[in-house]
């Protein structure tokens, strides 16, 4: 995400216009879109719910017509109490099958079991052949509501296959039970005049559950348990059918697919109807209004993009004459400014653009001021570089050396002298490399090692991979001059040491000694320019402690420069912070 930020904000103002306003606007054209399509689908789906809830209503009560006719039956059979009497039973097999026979699409097998257990049948020679044990349990019931209708739960007969039973008993004039009637319903042919009235699968369940009609194995929507014939419901979701609230529901049907649910009222036997519609059906007659939105938005998204490319050209077209012009301006000493005529936004950015440029010029006379200052500082140091009394007092211990005829020592204090001469003398650059400051610097010490003896000891602890790097020339010897003078002579021996190190972005140097120290209210004095210029008869030059410090700013800026602490008896530290800078850098003019 940084990345797609940093991409957007390196693009020109015209572009990134031009992105915002065609961004914009088609988020608002999707989401006018995206409402009116999903109130589209639900106007749809509601729709299309009330014509399941009206087609599911009308099943029902074709299906309450159905029981009413198989009632009627039963009860048009259950008045010929004679055909229970003896010697008639052709008459009542005959007679069965002749009601089976007109009624067929209600009822698949008739049967009239006697008080002795005899058996009337409308298919009396497959009745003799394969029977039904369910006829007792079916007589059973009959009698339990004397006198009504009972029905009851599904169950698979092997006359009529997957069925229920209406029964009824059959009493004579003086209310005795003469027998019971019983009818199989035809669920088959009911199952295959329900189909057609649904959008695209149902359930008839009792009030336990049990379903009641004939399923289909090839039916996609219902889950079925594996390898049962006939096909069976799994029983999570037939447990659902019981707790499905009246009117439309949602359920997870085959391999978790949600499924719309319209259920009915129960009927006078607790009998409900469940039809099932696929959610996705609801959004297949949706696809032409997808097309026509999908077409409508690409029109919509070439007007937008014309449109944006023209808006954005209107505002940033100005800008880019005002960069015309402002590109124009090669000297910024001699700066004409801009001509304000327009009195919008552009204009005022002119107005801003020719005081910006008078805070510029204001600028450039203050960085002229600060590089006279920094001219003068080189002069002064020029002028002060070499002290008469450093070079007299050398130049006496060298004769002295060479009467007492320590041809070696002359030999080594006169090559270290014009090695440092020529090290101060030597302007082709004021920076030289940390390697050949530190050498210059081991001159100047082996000058006063031969002066004031071996007591006076120096050590170096810098990295070699620090060496190539750029300082301004003469930084270190100040410093360990002052350290010399001021915290070791006074002991008559001692250590300076110099260490480097690089740490955060910065080549930071240190200088210690084991001296006498200085008081805390002494160090400003330290760095005040007078102070050290009062003692400058002892040194190599006349550079100070203030001069370092100030040269280190002038060229590189206030984060850098001197820093300063000591304890009086274990002795005095100096830091000195510049940036790192390369010889590449010094010839580019990159100082910071």
């Amino acid at each position: 995400m940084s990345k797609l930020f940093h991409w957007y904000a390196s693009l020109g103002l015209a572009t990134k216009q031009f992105i915002y306003l065609f961004i914009v606007t088609l988020l608002i054209v999707l989401l006018l879109a995206w409402r009116n399509l999903h109130e589209a689908e639900s106007l749809l789906q509601n729709q299309l719910t009330r014509d399941a809830e009206l087609l599911v209503s009308r099943t029902n009560q074709y299906i309450d017509a159905s029981l009413d006719n198989v009632e009627n039956l039963l009860l048009l059979i259950s008045t010929r109490t004679d055909l229970l009497d003896e010697g008639n039973e052709e008459t009542a097999i005959d007679t069965l099958r002749k009601f089976a026979d007109h009624n067929n699409s209600i009822a698949k097998t008739l049967y009239m079991v006697r008080t002795d257990g005899s058996v009337y049948s409308s298919s009396q020679v497959y009745y003799d052949i394969i029977g039904n044990p369910h006829l007792k349990d079916l007589y059973d019931l009959a009698l339990q509501n004397y006198g009504a209708i009972n029905v009851s739960e599904p169950y698979y007969s092997p006359m009529s296959g997957y069925t229920l039973a209406y029964v009824l008993p059959i009493t004579d004039a003086g209310k005795q039970v003469r027998g019971v009637v019983v009818a199989e319903m035809n669920l088959d042919l009911l199952t295959e005049r329900i189909a057609p009235m649904i959008y695209q699968s149902y359930i008839l369940f009792s009030k336990d559950g049990n379903v009641i009609n004939r399923l289909d194995s090839r039916d996609k929507l219902l889950p079925f348990q594996q390898a049962i014939y006939p096909p069976k419901v799994e029983e999570d979701f037939r447990k659902q059918l019981t707790i499905l609230k009246v009117g439309v529901s949602s359920v997870e049907g085959y391999g978790l697919k949600p499924l719309v649910a319209v259920k009915s009222s129960k009927n006078r036997l607790g009998w409900s109807l469940a039809a099932f519609i696929e959610e996705d059906y609801f959004y297949k007659d949706l696809q032409k209004l997808n097309n026509n939105y999908r077409t409508a938005i690409i029109i919509w998204i070439i007007v937008l993009l014309f449109s944006a490319f023209l808006l954005s050209r209107s505002f940033t077209h100005p800008i880019r004459r005002f960069v015309e012009k402002m590109d124009r301006l090669n000297d910024l000493q001699v700066v004409a400014k801009l001509p304000v005529t327009r009195s919008d936004e552009i204009g005022r950015l002119t107005q801003s653009y020719n005081a910006m440029l008078e805070r510029i010029q204001i600028l450039l006379q203050k960085t002229k001021s600060a590089e006279e200052q920094k001219k003068e500082y080189e002069l002064k140091m020029l002028r002060s570089q070499i002290a008469p009394h450093f070079l007299y007092n050398t130049l006496a211990c060298i004769s002295s050396l060479a009467k007492q005829q320590r041809t070696d020592e002359v030999r080594d204090t006169i090559r270290s002298l014009v090695k440092l001469l020529s090290f101060s003398f030597d302007k082709q650059s004021e920076y030289v490399s940390l390697e050949e400051e530190l050498e210059g610097l081991r001159m100047y010490i082996q000058i006063q090692q031969v002066r004031y003896g071996e007591q006076y000891r120096y050590e170096t602890d810098i990295n070699p991979s620090l060496l190539h790097y750029r300082v301004l020339k003469l930084t270190l010897q100040p410093l360990v001059e002052n350290a010399l003078f001021h915290g070791i002579t006074p002991n008559k021996a001692g250590l300076i040491t110099i260490k480097g190190e690089l740490w955060k972005g910065k080549l930071r140097l240190y200088i210690r000694d084991d001296g006498i120290g200085i008081p805390r209210e002494k160090i400003r004095e330290l760095l005040n320019e007078n102070a050290e210029q009062e003692r400058s008869m002892y040194r190599f030059t006349g550079i100070g402690l203030r001069n370092v410090h100030d040269r280190i700013r002038i060229h590189h800026g206030e984060p850098y420069g001197l820093r300063m602490g000591s304890k009086q008896g274990i002795g005095t530290i100096v830091r000195v912070d510049i940036p790192i800078l390369t010889e590449s850098d010094e010839r580019l003019g990159i100082w910071n």
